[in-house]
């Protein structure tokens, strides 16, 4: 991967996840706030609908330009395999690595976000701190591994949608009964 593709998959990789975070964030927090164990709205209802925001700005652009960043390097890696039967592995190997990457920066923002989502009262900030003080740094990765395995097997399914071969590939089972 060149310096030109590099920069090109991590602007449009960052701006294209910051595009979509933002946009749907109101739906998250009342999604959140639903499954919150004191009620929807003792949570806040509708009330501070954008409470965590800084969060999800922050973690956005870094979560998905690290995942287009290290997909497109990973299929680079691998381009000798693009026109056999191993190009849709290639992607799924690639997509996969992005995922893992990604969770990295994803998980922490997303603690923070969804902790200041179900109790408004507190900002950003205050969450990360009693988050840190409370829980230490392990407590920003709550969670990271099955987050790794959920967006692994989404973005799996999502590649298999997008390849036709991906058919004949070992994951057509595990896609298609995950998915039901």
């Amino acid at each position: 991967m060149d310096r030109r593709e590099f920069t090109a998959s991590l602007v449009a990789g960052g701006c294209a996840g910051m595009c979509v975070d933002l946009t749907l964030f109101p739906l998250d927090t009342i999604k959140t706030r639903l499954q919150s164990q004191q009620g929807f709205y003792k949570a806040g209802g509708f009330r501070g609908i954008y409470a965590g925001v800084p969060s999800a700005a922050i973690g956005s652009f870094p979560n998905a330009a690290a995942f287009f960043v290290t997909y497109e390097s990973t299929k680079s890696l691998f381009t000798g395999y693009s026109a056999t039967n191993l190009a849709p592995i290639t992607h799924m190997l690639a997509a996969s690595l992005g995922e893992i990457v990604a969770c990295l920066i994803r998980v922490p923002t997303e603690v923070v976000k969804q902790r200041t989502q179900a109790n408004p009262s507190l900002n950003t900030y205050r969450v990360l701190l009693n988050t840190l003080q409370e829980e230490g740094f392990r407590g920003l990765y709550r969670g990271y591994g099955s987050t790794v395995l959920r967006e692994t097997q989404r973005r799996l399914c999502r590649t298999r949608t997008l390849l036709p071969k991906l058919d004949k590939c070992f994951m057509y089972t595990f896609c298609t009964v995950s998915s039901r």
